[in-house]
């Protein structure tokens, strides 16, 4: 099964990750560590899309990206989830990240991204932690 979970910095994309692994016990691989599998980029893509295809009819992949243009790397059949929060709400969790600090150009670059990932197909949305991993977890399974 591949399950792909997707949003903006700080909305739970990890946290789900690692609770929905907890019942699926497969393989995570966050943003681009699909560049470890090899040497060239090309390759390494090509390799992380076949297993992608492989993971839609066995074992489970998920998948955390924060990178909308990682989603073409999905192939039909993948469990989409995407995870929002309120601004506000990603601000203070980036803040914590850098110690309680936010400079002002990393405010502005949230500001920006806030919402680039509203229009993008998925089977569940999980808004602020609701619903939870268990409940996306007996939908999922």
């Amino acid at each position: 099964m591949l399950i792909a979970i997707f949003g903006e910095s700080c909305t739970g994309k990890t946290t789900l990750a690692d609770r929905i692994n907890d019942a699926a016990h497969g393989k995570i691989y966050s943003g681009k560590d699909y560049l470890r599998l090899a040497k060239s980029e090309a390759e390494a893509v090509r390799l992380f899309r076949q297993q992608l295809s492989d993971a839609v009819q066995g074992d489970t992949i998920i998948y955390v990206t924060t990178e909308r243009e990682h989603l073409a790397l999905l192939p039909d059949g993948a469990v989409r989830i995407l995870v929002t929060a309120e601004l506000d709400t990603i601000k203070e969790r980036f803040a914590a990240r850098m110690h309680g600090n936010l400079p002002a150009p990393v405010a502005m670059m949230l500001e920006k991204k806030h919402g680039c990932f509203d229009s993008e197909s998925h089977d569940f949305h999980v808004h602020n932690g609701c619903p939870d991993a268990e409940e996306i977890c007996r939908n999922i399974f």
